[in-house]
């Protein structure tokens, strides 16, 4: 992880952060999925599972109409998603680790949509548009891709988070799938986030304990839970994620989405 916080300090900001004025708009579809809509008109989704189990609404996909950027933070199924699909109806391009992208072209994703100009690896910035940059931090997680079903298992690159950057807006981490590690304090301190999107559910994530310690490292005013309740497995609520909270990071405030209801920031 000492790698990391070089690789922070040694990467150029994309760009100088204006205060976060602009109205971004978030819509949670559960688990881990979100669409994010920016002042100026970018539209990314970010681990869109959008038909997950928790998502009543089987229309949904049908009502994303637009997409610019698909950003996928490792190749489990459960983030993966309706990826391909998405990125055929819309043409999305596809921000991802380089290994992942180059595995979703076997899925059926043009390779157009996943080159240089959106693949990378942790400690890189990707400046998407002139409005909107990407940086790819780390997260303590694994990843695997399967391009058919009942087949093989493909390695897909080392697992990320997601930092981005509005201009004109708010920050957002999405932290993926990861457990707690320290180097959380670096992206704060590199990125000052406004809002934290963060797994709580435990079992394969952190759980609230250690969610609410990403909260306190990162220093995100807003925090939002996600990847939780969708299996049995994933125990962790928003009740114990606010009571964690209120001890370890009470300058955080819990922001608790509701699925398919767009959020401003």
């Amino acid at each position: 992880m000492k790698i990391f916080a070089l690789l922070l300090l040694a990467t150029v900001p994309a760009f100088a952060q204006a205060a976060a004025k602009g109205k971004t708009e978030v819509t949670w579809y559960g688990h881990a999925a979100f669409v994010v809509k920016t002042p100026g008109g970018t539209a990314l989704a970010i681990d869109p599972w959008i038909n997950n189990p928790v998502n009543k609404d089987k229309t949904a996909i049908e009502k994303i109409q637009k997409l610019d950027y698909i950003l996928i933070s490792h190749g489990h199924f459960d983030h993966v998603g309706d990826a391909v699909a998405l990125q055929k109806k819309t043409g999305a391009k596809i921000v991802a680790s380089f290994e992942l992208g180059s595995q979703l072209a076997a899925a059926g994703v043009p390779k157009e949509a996943a080159g240089f100009d959106t693949l990378g690896n942790a400690g890189g910035v990707l400046q998407l548009n002139d409005e909107v940059a990407v940086a790819l931090v780390p997260a303590v997680h694994s990843s695997s891709f399967q391009a058919a079903e009942n087949g093989p298992l493909l390695y897909a690159g080392a697992p990320i988070g997601f930092v981005v950057q509005i201009k004109g807006g708010p920050t957002l981490y999405h932290t993926g799938d990861t457990a707690y590690f320290t180097e959380m304090k670096q992206v704060g301190e590199r990125f000052h986030p406004d809002v934290l999107l963060t797994c709580i559910g435990g079992h394969f994530t952190m759980d609230p304990v250690d969610a609410a310690l990403a909260a306190r490292d990162t220093g995100a005013k807003n925090v939002v839970p996600m990847h939780y309740g969708t299996f049995p497995v994933l125990t962790g609520t928003p009740e114990q994620f606010a009571k964690a909270l209120k001890k370890s990071a009470p300058r955080g405030t819990m922001v608790q989405l509701r699925i398919g209801e767009p959020r401003t920031f």
